[in-house]
């Protein structure tokens, strides 16, 4: 079996070098720093208008980036095995941090959202790393349980009604776009690990009607659908993020403005440096540029799907489910973002990963990355010869 990979000498102490998935860290690059472009031009006169500083949300999303590096470095050293021994621990620390989010003495709210926790330089929005901890726990959950998942409705049943009350406490922030990423990753994950169709069917169907329940019995989240329906009908109220984002993308026709040359960014855009992002990147760099940044985002996913089905081949199925979880979860939420900026999707209120500010996002991703990318370690140390014959000498004794 060929991968791409790239060896990087480590210290002496470590058994193996580790091995880089080549393709994987590169496009992982090239987000994470064509994101910083991307997000110096899109914040330069809202950081200028309101702090005097015209890089100062590059420079907070530096930290982050630096903060994300560490704790992705540490994760590389991490072997599987010990996540997958962590996987309770994981399910209760999710938990955890989504109810310690809504006590009014430690969460702390924003435009009537309680998303986030102090932690000193930084505000945690609990949903990032929560999302991790459930992939990790229902990876775990999907290995020892399979037969189960396979063949009765209680071992599909048992780790949804965990993420329905996760989902729960998400829309008690409220965080409805995060509550439908944790859901629709988790379902994924069922349903590759073999759920009998007629279970996924069932809570796919009960969860897609409690969503628009939920979506028509709240005045604010029904305006928000109304408004993506029509935004033309009351662009100065309902429709307004809306209007303004096709406006910009429409400005960019082929090859866009030039880089700083965006005019919605100038105040009419909101949130043009989280979830408006891609509209400004849309209008300096066109449709051309659209297509190339999709793109990058794609061939990331290819590669990540490519590594689970090593790991499948491998039979490393806990490292298979990870990488699709990680895989669902940055796929879903890049989609929904480009959606809501182009009007295919209502509001939901999620970054763009690796491109747009949002500093839990931004660390929680790389710590994601660096577990895929330890994944391919795994898998390519064991792949060599040297192991099988370890490994067969050790099953003789």
């Amino acid at each position: 079996m060929t991968t791409s990979s790239a060896t990087f000498p480590f210290p002496a102490r470590l058994k193996t070098p580790l091995q880089f998935d080549a393709v994987l860290l590169t496009t992982v690059l090239i987000l994470l720093f064509g994101g910083f472009v991307i997000l110096a031009s899109a914040s330069i006169s809202l950081s200028d208008n309101g702090t005097g500083d015209p890089f100062y949300y590059v420079q907070r999303q530096l930290v982050a980036a630096v903060m994300g590096a560490a704790g992705g470095f540490v994760c590389l050293y991490i072997p599987m095995q010990v996540w997958r021994t962590l996987g309770p621990l994981m399910l209760f620390a999710g938990l955890a941090l989504l109810l310690l989010v809504l006590v009014p003495s430690i969460g702390y709210e924003v435009n009537g959202s309680r998303r986030w926790i102090r932690l000193g330089i930084i505000n945690l929005q609990v949903s990032e790393p929560a999302r991790l901890c459930f992939i990790i726990y229902l990876a775990g959950y999907l290995v020892r349980h399979n037969r189960s998942l396979r063949e009765h409705f209680v071992g599909f049943l048992r780790p949804m009604l965990l993420l329905s009350l996760a989902s729960a406490a998400l829309l008690a922030e409220p965080d409805f776009g995060a509550a439908v990423v944790l859901l629709a990753t988790a379902l994924t994950m069922l349903f590759v690990a073999g759920a009998r169709i007629r279970d996924f069917l069932l809570f796919f169907f009960v969860a897609f009607f409690g969503m628009a329940l939920l979506a028509i019995v709240s005045p604010y989240r029904m305006q928000r659908l109304t408004g993506f329906l029509d935004p033309w009908a009351d662009p100065f109220d309902s429709g307004f993020q809306l209007t303004q984002s096709l406006i910009a993308i429409g400005r960019g026709e082929w090859f866009g403005v030039g880089l700083g040359n965006s005019v919605q960014k100038l105040f009419y855009l909101p949130e043009a440096h989280t979830d408006f992002v891609f509209a400004v990147y849309a209008e300096e760099f066109g449709l051309i540029g659209s297509f190339i940044l999709i793109g990058v985002f794609l061939a990331m996913l290819w590669r990540v799907f490519k590594l689970a089905i090593r790991a499948v081949n491998a039979e490393r199925f806990f490292e298979a489910y990870i990488a699709i979880g990680i895989g669902t979860w940055i796929g879903l939420q890049a989609f929904i973002n480009v959606g809501v900026n182009m009007g295919l999707l209502p509001t939901k209120g999620l970054t763009l990963p690796l491109v747009s500010y949002g500093r839990s996002s931004l660390i929680v991703t790389m710590i994601g990355i660096a577990i895929l990318l330890r994944i391919h370690h795994e898998l390519v140390v064991d792949a060599k010869p040297v192991n099988r014959k370890r490994a067969k000498r050790n099953k003789r004794s």
